[in-house]
């Protein structure tokens, strides 16, 4: 017996569930004025549950910027300029916009309040047919600001904390997890972590990752940072200042910028690295195989990362099959920046 199959849902059949017209669905989704915002958030609401949104033709006939993708980052213009994480992220994410013939609008911002502005701006001006969000915080307000303006959106993050919108992300925890085990099946059983910023999601993931897997070891510190390179090397610094028995024989840094400023100041001290203290560092830009000695690191692709990421954006505004996903776990590479303590 053949099924029958679904029936699509329509832009009529929203206006029926909002109790409005579709001409009231489409100033609605296209931000003109005309409606009252119990109305907007009702039609929405109304939408969401039967699972529909305009398409991408509608769209562009309606005259919205589909050919714009938004991305805000709450970081200092100083720090994202040195990180290679976010050059790789925003390559990749800029590989499959040149695909669609689309641009990339980038703005930094200085806090949440101000983000949360700048994304109700963009898609109310119609500046944006969707938007990238990162580092997602505990409650973000931006889960709210999505479902009341029902703005397309991918959370670069973990599900846990992107509250039911399409996400991507890394498991973080695992790659900790195995970092962590790695150093102690060398022999190291005091090892540091130097994380983010802790009000970022993603660095309160790992910190509970490594204090559960370090939980058994003799000695194990965690330091939080902004990211920098000048954070990294003081946390770096102050870790090693302690006499030999009370300081760590491994850190872990959580990205490469720290672990190349950390290397740094191990030899400013007069130590050597692995021979007294090894480095291990997170997402393996060409920075770590430019030192000496090179840097360990947990591996992955961040520029595939930024085009899956892309890719799953436009599948979410032109009504696709993009759901939430990870992509492949960061993986250990050792080089020679760890080795076995003395």
């Amino acid at each position: 017996m053949t099924a029958t199959p679904t029936p699509r849902v329509t832009i009529k059949d929203v206006a029926a569930r909002a109790g409005v017209s579709k001409g009231a669905v489409s100033l609605a989704f296209n931000h003109k004025p005309g409606l009252s915002e119990a109305t907007r958030d009702r039609i929405f609401l109304a939408a969401r549950e039967l699972g529909w949104s305009p398409s991408l033709t509608a769209r562009t006939l309606a005259g919205s910027r589909v050919d714009v993708v938004g991305l805000a980052v709450c970081r200092p213009a100083r720090v994202l300029g040195l990180e290679p994480w976010y050059m790789d992220f925003v390559s990749g994410v800029e590989s499959v916009l040149a695909e669609h013939s689309s641009s990339l609008l980038l703005r930094l911002v200085r806090n949440m309040d101000e983000e949360v502005g700048v994304q109700e701006s963009w898609w109310r001006g119609r500046q944006i047919g969707g938007s990238i969000l990162v580092d997602f915080r505990a409650d973000d307000p931006r889960v709210g600001l999505v479902e009341r303006l029902g703005l397309p959106v991918v959370a670069v993050g973990h599900p846990s904390l992107t509250g039911g919108l399409t996400s991507v992300w890394t498991d973080d925890a695992t790659a900790v997890t195995e970092a962590v085990r790695y150093l102690a099946a060398l022999g190291h059983r005091r090892i540091a972590r130097v994380g983010g910023a802790a009000a970022l999601g993603h660095t309160a993931i790992r910190t509970a990752a490594f204090d559960e897997a370090a939980g058994a070891l003799a000695g194990a510190w965690q330091v939080a940072t902004d990211f920098s390179g000048d954070a990294g090397a003081r946390a770096t610094r102050s870790l090693l200042t302690a006499s030999a028995p009370d300081r760590p024989t491994a850190i872990v840094y959580d990205n490469d910028i720290m672990a190349v400023a950390g290397l740094s100041v191990a030899a400013e001290m007069g130590l050597r690295v692995p021979d007294d203290v090894s480095l291990l560092a997170w997402d393996d830009s060409q920075l770590c195989r430019l030192t000496h000695p090179t840097l360990s690191a947990m591996s992955h692709d961040v520029h595939g990362f930024g085009a899956e990421v892309a890719r799953t954006l436009f599948s979410v505004i032109t009504g696709g099959e993009g759901g939430s996903h990870p992509v492949p776990t960061p993986v250990l590479t050792p080089r020679g920046s760890t080795a076995p303590p003395r």
